[in-house]
C-alpha cells in the first residue's frame, strides 16, 4: 500500500516525529545503562523541550525572523535560552535514574554507576540545556522556514498556474470567432458563385463547430481528432478555391498521442489567406509528422506581391505563439521564414506523454 504523505496532516507528522524521537531517546539510555530513566523526570524534561519547540516554531520564527527582525530574534531566543537553563536548574528535578536499587544493582556496582552519573549530570545541567534549547530553536526555525518556502512556491505556483489558463482561455475565445469569421467568408464566397459545393462547405463548418464546442473546452484532445478537424478544414477551403490540385497534405506518424485543441491551425490558415497569388493559382504544401512524442509541422506557401505587405496582419499567428510560450516554454522551437515570395514555418513540439495525459 503507497502511503501519500501530501495528503497527511502536518499535526499527524509532528505526532508521529516525536513519537519516534521519544522511542530513540528510552531505547538509547537502556541499551547504555540497563535501566529506564526515571519516568517523572523524563516526561517533566521531554513536554519542557516540545514546549520550548513549539514556541519557537509557532510564535518566534513567524512573528519575528519571518517578518525579517532578525536581531530581535536573536536576542529573544537568547533570553529563552537562558530561562531555560534557570528553569532546568531550580524548578525541573534531575534524578535520571529510578530511586529503587535491586541487590542484583549493588552486586554488579551499577548502583554506584547510577548515583555517579546522577551527580555528574547536576553539574553539567546548565550547560546542556543551554546546548539542548539552541538546538531545538535551530531544529524549529529550520523546519518552520522551509514550510514557509514550500507554502510560498506552492502558492506562487497555483497563481501562475491560473494566470496561464486565464491566458489561454482568452487566446482561444479570440481564435474560434476569428476562425468562424473566416470559414463564413469561404462560405459566402462559394453561395455568390451559387456554387453546387454550398452545401457541402455548410456540413463541413457544421463539424468544425462541432469540434470547437465540445472538444477545444478539454485541455488536451487526441492528436488524430485534431488532424481530422484540419481535414475538414482543407477540405471546406478547397471548395472554394478554383484549383485545389495545389495544395497538398500529409500526415506521418503515430497519431495515438496527445495535444492541446487548436494548437495548429491558425499557421494552416494563414496558409490559405496568402496562399493564392492574383491568378487564382494555389501553392500550399502542409506536412505533419509524429514520432515518438515529437511533432513537426511544415507549412509552407507562395505569396502574390499585392498580399506581401498584409502578410503580418493578422492576430493568428501572434495568438499562436503566446499559446506556445505559455504551454511549452522549453520544449518547443518555431522558424518562420520568408524567401523569394515562399513563406515557410516549421514548428517543433514535444508532446506530452499518455501516461501525463492519463494523470490529469
Amino acid at each position: 500500500m503507497k502511503i501519500n504523505l501530501k495528503n497527511t496532516p502536518s499535526s499527524v507528522i509532528h505526532i508521529l516525529c516525536w513519537i519516534i524521537i521519544l522511542l530513540i531517546s528510552l531505547i538509547t539510555f537502556y541499551n547504555r545503562f540497563n535501566v529506564f530513566p526515571n519516568n517523572n523526570d523524563f516526561i517533566y524534561r521531554m513536554s519542557f523541550n516540545i514546549i520550548l519547540f513549539y514556541l519557537n516554531y509557532s510564535l518566534l520564527v513567524p512573528n519575528l525572523l519571518l517578518n525579517k527582525k532578525i536581531l530581535l530574534y536573536v536576542i529573544v531566543s537568547f533570553i529563552f535560552i537562558v530561562i531555560s537553563v534557570y528553569i532546568s536548574q531550580n524548578v525541573i528535578p534531575f534524578n535520571q535514574f529510578n530511586s529503587n536499587f535491586s541487590k542484583g544493582d549493588e552486586i554488579i556496582g551499577l548502583r554506584d554507576k547510577r548515583i555517579a552519573i546522577n551527580h555528574t549530570g547536576e553539574n553539567f545541567r546548565a550547560p546542556i540545556q543551554g546546548l539542548v534549547t539552541f538546538l531545538l530553536f535551530a531544529v524549529s526555525a529550520s523546519i518552520k522556514l522551509v514550510s514557509e518556502w514550500y507554502k510560498n512556491e506552492k502558492i506562487k505556483t497555483q497563481v501562475e498556474t491560473h494566470k496561464i489558463t486565464a491566458e489561454l482561455s482568452f487566446l482561444k475565445a479570440q481564435l474560434n470567432p476569428h476562425f468562424l469569421f473566416n470559414s463564413l467568408n469561404s462560405i459566402y464566397s462559394l453561395a455568390n458563385k451559387k456554387s453546387d459545393h454550398t452545401t457541402d462547405a455548410i456540413v463541413t463548418l457544421s463539424e468544425l463547430m462541432r469540434y470547437m464546442i465540445y472538444e477545444t473546452d478539454k485541455e488536451f484532445v487526441s492528436l488524430q481528432k485534431e488532424i481530422d478537424y484540419i481535414k475538414n478544414y482543407i477540405s471546406l477551403q478547397n471548395l472554394r478555391l478554383k484549383d485545389s490540385s495545389g495544395v497538398r497534405f500529409n500526415v506521418h506518424g503515430n497519431l495515438d498521442q496527445n495535444i492541446e485543441p487548436l494548437l495548429l491551425i491558425s499557421f494552416i490558415e494563414n496558409a490559405f489567406k496568402y496562399g493564392t497569388d492574383y491568378t487564382g493559382k494555389t501553392n500550399i504544401n502542409i506536412k505533419i509528422i509524429a514520432e515518438e512524442n515529437n511533432l513537426t509541422l511544415k507549412v509552407s506557401n507562395y505569396i502574390s506581391l499585392k498580399e506581401k505587405n498584409n502578410l503580418n496582419s493578422g492576430f493568428g499567428i501572434q495568438n499562436i505563439e503566446n499559446r506556445l510560450n505559455l504551454l511549452y516554454p522549453n520544449s518547443h522551437t518555431l522558424k518562420i521564414e520568408e524567401l523569394n515570395n515562399l513563406y515557410k514555418v516549421e514548428l517543433l513540439l514535444k508532446l506530452k506523454n499518455n501516461e501525463m495525459f492519463n494523470n490529469r
